[in-house]
């Protein structure tokens, strides 16, 4: 905590420190302590420091000191000694942190801490309170706050170019990314090391917390964050791979008192380690800060330009506050956000193990790694969505208990043919939970075949805003219910605007093979614009084949205009309506009737379409039979992203007026393995 004075000089200044080296004590020399000690050998030998004394239990080894330098057991040791330190260094276990920091104030030193300051919010208060009883400083080793990076930065956040830095924009969230690698000799190098407690104390060493705090201090100082109070909301969704109490995989998902969303996705299982990075997202582009490096990409229309800052040593920091009243780069005080996060992870349930089915062990014996297969992608999809791993539905992951539920009941025996008794499945998600700019909504995520072949995809990383199987528009009279950017003739290209409309559900009523939801369209501005009544039903057909019918009927509350991209002048990009997005499938196919391939589908009109592909879990075949009441054109997306839609509005808006009601009803059959054009003619011409 600072509690001197900006322009005051300190104690410290005001004695023989001015014009001599300052009197730096160390305590704990091994781990990130060998960091200090390189640190202040520079120091010294620029004369601005005397280290005159250390201590460590486990004395360094001979010839890493000065000669002049005093060795103790511990810190009581240390301070019995006549050694006067300006500034003791505490670089210890986290579990040690608290009562080491306050011996520290108790004496007549300055503090510097390592990161995190203590293992709990009650400690860190503790801390605060002796801080400003002693009239201490206290510099927190939060390295990366001495980039010079971060003082544009925070000008782009609040929506300014700086002189470094180009502008992306009104900013509309911040993301943290980690991805390292972490072998099994890391968490038996400490009694400490992956736990949660230890002999009853906190620890809370997992890898939002230690190893990639950075990530989130960082992340939390550019959206000016620094107290407890200036975050609204906390969610900690935390895994582990490894045979360890705390987490090595996880997502932080926080709210700052403004609004903004920031989310921390972070990982120890990586294939391999990359350089950790904080990202703002603006309305005109993004700032990727690779903050171990000091450097910042910015990608815009203009281009994507590379820029290097210089970096502020924090020791050298808090030698400059204590002599000449500059201030702390990383005081004790702003660490209040920090420790929000830190508690809300020490009082979360504990990591939920990764099952070994989703974990890949690279290397062996003690140098042996776990690596989650597709980490890479995940994180991105958590990030570019705000979104957990449960929210994701990734198979090792905590299922949600809000807003998802089974769409049809379990058949029951004898509901199919006597001898097949399919069993496909699909979840039907209220979509409430979802960011704003993804246009919330109510959607169908997971869909599965008889077999269990999983055949939607949903906020994959491409297109975060796509949503299994549903019913959106991306135009109603100017609001957005499509989620991402909005197409805007005037602009001849996508904009982003704060246009975004949601669809709430009202009720819904089942039956065994019939769900029917009652919903309305809230504008942008919250007004009502549609009703809708969307009946989803279910009929087992054969052992490898169901048939999912989706009807909507959408009636106007007020005179409507029903456009798309396409409506808007964008040639080709008429979606909206029913829109089915897949995931990923090798040897994919789409054909219809008439057509064959993505060129030729895409835009045609035809009583079905159909895909096949190598999913993940076998072959399987979705065919899509056009809704009977409009000619409407297939969208089709195959080489860039696997997706069907028909579209209700290609190439001109539909108006209806106050009143008016319009009907399309869209057939799915899924089924497993790969059907032939004979096939799917039986299929459709029997429904």
């Amino acid at each position: 905590m600072d509690t001197q004075p900006a322009s005051s000089p300190t104690p410290f200044a005001t004695a023989a420190a001015r014009t001599s080296p300052a009197r730096i004590a160390l305590v704990g020399v091994h781990g990130f302590g060998t960091h200090h000690l390189r640190n202040l050998e520079r120091l010294s030998s620029q004369g601005k420091v005397d280290l005159v004394a250390v201590a460590d239990p486990n004395p360094p080894a001979a010839g890493d000191l000065p000669a002049t330098t005093a060795v103790h057991a511990n810190l009581d040791e240390l301070l019995a000694g006549e050694h006067r330190p300006d500034v003791i260094i505490v670089a210890t276990p986290i579990q040690t942190h608290a009562p080491l920091a306050l011996s520290v104030l108790a004496s007549t030193a300055d503090l510097y801490l390592e990161k995190p300051p203590v293992a709990s919010m009650s400690d860190f208060l503790r801390l605060q309170e002796a801080a400003e009883q002693a009239g201490r400083s206290v510099q927190i080793g939060f390295q990366s706050l001495g980039s010079h990076a971060l003082a544009a930065l925070e000008k782009l956040a609040g929506g300014d170019a700086s002189e470094e830095l180009p502008s992306i924009g009104n900013l509309k969230g911040i993301s943290a990314t980690g991805r390292w690698v972490r072998d099994r000799a890391y968490y038996k190098r400490s009694r400490w090391a992956g736990k949660r407690r230890l002999d009853g104390v906190d620890v809370v060493d997992g890898v939002a917390t230690n190893p990639l705090a950075h990530a989130i201090a960082t992340a939390l100082r550019i959206a000016g964050a620094r107290s407890a109070k200036d975050l609204a909301t906390v969610e900690a969704d935390l895994y582990r791979a490894n045979d360890i109490e705390a987490d090595d995989t996880s997502v932080i998902r926080l709210r700052t008192i403004n609004g903004l969303p920031i989310t921390c996705a972070l990982t120890l299982c990586a294939a391999e380690s990359v350089e950790p990075y904080v990202t703002l997202h603006g309305t005109e582009g993004t700032a990727v800060f690779h903050y171990t490096e000091d450097r910042v990409t910015v990608l815009t229309e203009a281009g994507e330009t590379s820029h290097s800052f210089g970096r502020d040593d924090l020791t050298e920091n808090l030698l400059q506050h204590l002599s000449e009243g500059t201030p702390l780069l990383s005081p004790l005080d702003h660490s209040g956000a920090f420790m929000r996060v830190l508690e809300a992870i020490r009082t979360a349930e504990a990591p939920a193990l990764i099952p070994g089915d989703y974990v890949e062990w690279v290397g062996t014996g003690e140098q042996a790694h776990a690596v989650i297969p597709n980490i890479e992608d995940i994180l991105e999809r958590a990030t570019r969505s705000h979104a957990t791993f449960s929210e994701l539905g990734l198979p090792w992951a905590r299922p949600i208990t809000e807003g998802a539920e089974a769409l049809f009941a379990t058949p029951d025996a004898g509901t199919g043919p006597a001898d097949a008794r399919p069993t496909p499945t699909a979840v039907l998600r209220s979509g409430s939970n979802l960011e704003p700019d993804l246009s919330p909504r109510p959607y169908l995520h997971p869909v599965s075949t008889p077999a269990g072949i999983v055949v939607t995809d949903h906020l994959p990383s491409d297109h975060v805003w796509h949503l299994g199987a549903g019913f959106a528009l991306q135009d109603v009279n100017g609001s957005n219910f499509w989620g991402g950017r909005s197409y805007r003739r005037t602009a001849g290209k996508y904009v982003d605007l704060k246009d975004h409309g949601r669809i709430e559900t009202v009720n819904v009523s089942r039956e065994r093979d019939v769900t029917t939801l009652d919903l309305n369209w809230l504008a942008s501005d919250g007004s009502l614009v549609l009703n809708e009544r969307r009946s989803l039903s279910r009929t087992l057909l054969d052992a490898r084949t169901w048939r999912l019918e989706i009807q909507t009927r959408l009636t106007a509350v007020v005179d409507v205009s029903l456009g798309s991209p396409g409506s808007h002048g964008a040639a080709g990009s008429g979606y909206g309506g029913f829109f089915w997005r897949l995931p990923a499938n090798a040897s994919s196919r789409v054909f219809s009737s008439t057509a064959e391939g993505e060129p030729s589908v895409h835009g045609s009109i035809a009583p079905w379409l159909a895909w096949t592909g190598e999913f993940d879990g076998g072959p399987a075949t979705l065919v899509f039979g056009a809704p009977s009441e409009s000619a409407d054109p297939w969208f089709v997306r195959c080489r860039d992203y696997p997706a069907v839609g028909s579209a209700l509005a290609w190439d001109a808006a539909v108006e209806l007026v106050a009143g008016d009601s319009l009907t399309r009803t869209n057939t799915v059959w899924i089924s497993d393995g790969t059907l032939d054009v004979a096939e799917i003619e039986g299929l459709v011409s029997g429904r």
